[in-house]
């Protein structure tokens, strides 16, 4: 299911980034590079690159994510650049885990860093046993 969402989502960020236009006006851009792999293990790996630069790739596999054995979930990875409409290759590198979806890129916003005094508050809690 992880699977078809992100293959939902890349579909979607690269309609996104065509050019605004009637759709019979619309080229078709051809996949140039394809494969896939899906294992019995529950691991798996796939990737396209298309004629317009467009290039995706993911993999992951099980973990045991809980407690308890029952407690699997899939761990994946994986990365996907694009050219926007000014010309500049966007590359989006991300993971998905019990963590949740992380994703970095040069173009992506970051937050601040940590005061000083947060990050020695965070700290002293951990020495007390409490983080």
């Amino acid at each position: 299911m992880k699977v078809f969402i992100l293959g939902v989502f890349c579909g979607l960020l690269v309609a996104c980034t065509a050019a605004p236009a009637k759709l019979d006006e619309v080229k078709p851009i051809a996949i140039v590079r394809s494969a896939s792999e899906n294992n019995a293990d529950g691991s798996f790996a796939y990737s396209f690159e298309s004629e317009d630069g467009t290039k995706m790739e993911a993999s992951g596999n099980q973990k045991q994510v809980g407690p308890k054995p029952e407690d699997i979930g899939t761990v994946s990875r994986g990365s996907y650049s694009f050219t926007s409409p000014d010309g500049v290759v966007l590359t989006v590198n991300w993971t998905a885990d019990e963590n949740g979806f992380q994703a970095t890129g040069d173009h992506l916003p970051t937050p601040p860093p940590m005061p000083e005094h947060v990050v020695k508050m965070l700290a002293d809690l951990k020495s007390a046993g409490l983080l």
